[in-house]
């Protein structure tokens, strides 16, 4: 299982990485495919700064609301290949990206640490 602080890691790391992956794998036209994983990139990052859980600035969002984020993000960018029409032109790099996001809520604690819990309450 990934803790909640592992977690939080992984959400600026990935987020970091989805706005630059245009750039660093080549698909920068300005089209959606290079702004699907730019937006979600930068939301994930504004998210995670009210997130309640460790390494953000104010604790305002549910740590579950969070993850219930992440999944459908994980899916959006998974499929938006062909939710947006551009299979034809690049899908690895979002398939990849967006089935990491899926497989990382599945893989984490659904609770924040202990401390972080009982302020939830």
């Amino acid at each position: 299982m990934i803790s909640s602080k592992i977690h939080a890691v992984l959400d600026y790391l990935v987020g970091i990485l989805l706005i630059a992956a245009p750039w660093l794998l080549g698909f920068t036209d300005n089209s959606t495919a290079t702004m699907v994983p730019v937006i979600l990139g930068a939301s994930t990052l504004l998210y995670s700064l009210f997130t309640n859980y460790e390494y953000s600035i104010a604790r305002m969002l549910p740590y579950k609301i969070h993850l219930a984020i992440d999944l459908v993000a994980g899916i959006v960018l998974l499929g938006s290949p062909w939710l947006f029409g551009f299979s034809d032109r690049i899908y690895l790099p979002h398939v990849i990206l967006g089935a990491f996001e899926i497989v990382v809520v599945m893989m984490s604690r659904k609770a924040t640490s202990t401390v972080r819990q009982a302020e939830q309450i």
